[in-house]
């Protein structure tokens, strides 16, 4: 019974973890694109977004990242027969390249809040993409496990990948009309 609430622990967990990731390059976008406007809005919009940056960053996505690893560390305690299953390597595989991508986000975070983005709206825009790929991948993987061919997979996710490039860029053109950025 423990581990049932162990796994909905880490379940709820990885939840917060990705909500905290998917939100915090948005907000990257914003700060950025403050920059446009008039001295006194870009001051005050840009530290209303240092702010929202800060607790987003600290008080939910590095504690929701802990936690989870942490739960599902005690997971494979509570039952170490899954590393020897493959699919369980290319998950946590998968968790190492969500740390990266949060240790990058770290550091696009130490550099807003010293007024320097060195990342176009664009880039940040298709960076936001990168944790959406993961998640999919991780779900399928989980929920399939060896059900799905590793070469489909790696097919399926390429094209995944391929059509939220492709919608940013379709995002960027609508944009580009102002028919996004009015109410």
């Amino acid at each position: 019974m423990d581990y049932l609430y162990i796994k909905s622990l880490h379940i709820i967990f990885v939840v917060t973890w990705f909500a905290g990731l998917f939100y915090i390059v948005r907000l990257f976008i914003y700060h950025k694109e403050a920059e446009k406007k008039e001295e006194t809005a870009r001051f005050i919009l840009q530290q209303q977004y240092k702010l929202m940056e800060k607790r987003l960053w600290y008080i939910i996505t590095w504690p929701s990242a802990i936690l989870a690893s942490g739960f599902a560390g005690y997971l494979l305690y509570l039952s170490p027969h899954y590393l020897q299953e493959p699919w369980m390597w290319v998950k946590l595989s998968f968790v190492l390249v969500l740390y990266l991508y949060q240790f990058i986000c770290q550091k696009m975070y130490n550099q807003l809040q010293n007024n320097i983005c060195k990342y176009s709206t664009m880039q940040l825009r298709l960076w936001n993409e990168v944790p959406t790929v993961i998640l999919f991948s991780v779900v399928f993987l989980v929920v399939l496990k060896n059900a799905i061919g590793w070469v489909w997979g790696v097919i399926g996710i390429l094209l995944f990948s391929l059509s939220l490039m492709l919608m940013a860029k379709l995002y960027k053109k609508l944009r580009s009309k102002n028919k996004w950025d009015k109410p």
